[in-house]
């Protein structure tokens, strides 16, 4: 393999277990489109010998963030009675964090941008613990409107400090038309995950 190539040998993947790579589902939909997107990069990656995990915010309640800046005291959101400090617990661990939504009107959707609001403001007072992590955007809708929300996820990776790894295409599908899961007939997106998660173990590899 020459040099500037994916890929390594199954010795050195073995060496990588303890590496999390976190997906999060942040679709209001559960087993959809998002869902199955996700996780094929999780596969992908476990593959090489990554410990994975995936969470779903379907069926959550994250509330918005209120500005109030008491976390900026503690390093804790003041906000009690969610499903906030689970989710935020398992981003605080993981290695690299893989962000999927899909796109409602051109936006990511409302819990994704809850949670990484309020994640961002809780992680400045332990030191911008995000800073060097991994961070992966996938956007999916049944037309258009990708780009919004996939620069949406891209801002709060680069200003939390985080490297993006890139692939032969944005990471972005086409799939939901009149609401149908359908995500696996897109196959230039699934070609561009296939590359976005030998990126993804390349990086880890060389960072962890």
């Amino acid at each position: 393999m020459g040099k500037g190539q994916v890929g390594a040998s199954a010795e050195a993947h073995k060496a990588f277990g303890n590496v999390l790579v976190l997906g999060i589902g942040g679709s209001p939909r559960q087993s959809g489109n998002t869902e199955y997107l996700v996780k094929y990069v999780l596969e992908r990656v476990a593959e090489k010998g990554f410990r994975t995990e995936y969470i779903s915010l379907s069926g959550k309640v994250i509330h918005p963030c209120k500005a109030c800046y008491g976390c900026r005291e503690t390093g804790r959101c003041t906000q009690k009675g969610d499903d906030f400090e689970p989710v935020y617990a398992r981003m605080r661990e993981a290695d690299a964090l893989i962000v999927g939504s899909p796109v409602h009107y051109g936006s990511a959707s409302p819990i994704v941008m809850s949670l990484l609001d309020r994640a961002a403001f809780s992680s400045r007072k332990e030191g911008r613990i995000f800073s060097r992590k991994v961070g992966v955007p996938i956007a999916v809708a049944r037309r258009a409107g990708h780009n919004f929300a996939l620069a949406q996820l891209l801002y709060w990776f680069l200003i939390n400090d985080m490297i993006v790894p890139g692939s032969t295409y944005w990471t972005v599908a086409l799939a939901g038309a009149g609401g149908a899961r359908d995500a696996a007939n897109d196959r230039e997106a699934l070609a561009t995950l296939d590359h976005l998660a030998e990126n993804i173990a390349w990086l880890l590899e060389k960072t962890r």
